[in-house]
């Protein structure tokens, strides 16, 4: 029935209660993980800053998503102890969209998710805007 789940991560103590959930799922159902990050590019200053104080052999891995390549690489590292088949992917743009998008690219049967930010009174959370976009079952997780 699930054959591939995904998970919105942003590295966050929040964020990594979703992971733990959807790689206790994936396990379960002997699933494909798929972890999934949106993020905004590194600043151009910063980058010139970092790559000049680096070293010159890690110079390369100074990039506008290295942020987010390495909290998909923690994740990527965690489902794989577990045993479980893993993609990650990134997309720049907003959390909400780029988390349908790519669930769905992935062929998706789940799509987890924290909570954070559904108990406030405004439209626009991450959690409400995915449960109303995605073409997938989404699994909202207690996360706060």
């Amino acid at each position: 029935m699930l054959n591939t789940i995904a998970v919105g991560t942003d590295g966050t103590d929040t964020a990594a209660k979703a992971v733990e959930f959807a790689i206790d799922l994936a396990r379960r159902y002997e699933a494909r993980l798929v972890a999934i990050s949106a993020y905004r590019p590194v600043s151009e200053s910063r980058l010139k800053g970092e790559q000049k104080d680096a070293p010159e052999e890690i110079q390369w891995s100074i990039n506008p998503t290295e942020d987010v390549d390495a909290i998909l690489s923690d994740v990527e590292e965690q489902a794989q102890a577990a045993g479980l088949s893993t993609t990650t992917v990134a997309g720049d743009g907003d959390p909400a969209d780029v988390l349908v998008e790519h669930a769905e690219e992935q062929g998706a049967d789940a799509l987890v998710i924290g909570n954070k930010g559904m108990q406030r009174r405004i439209l626009g959370s991450v959690p409400n805007s995915v449960a109303h976009k995605a073409s997938c079952t989404v699994i909202v997780v207690k996360t706060t």
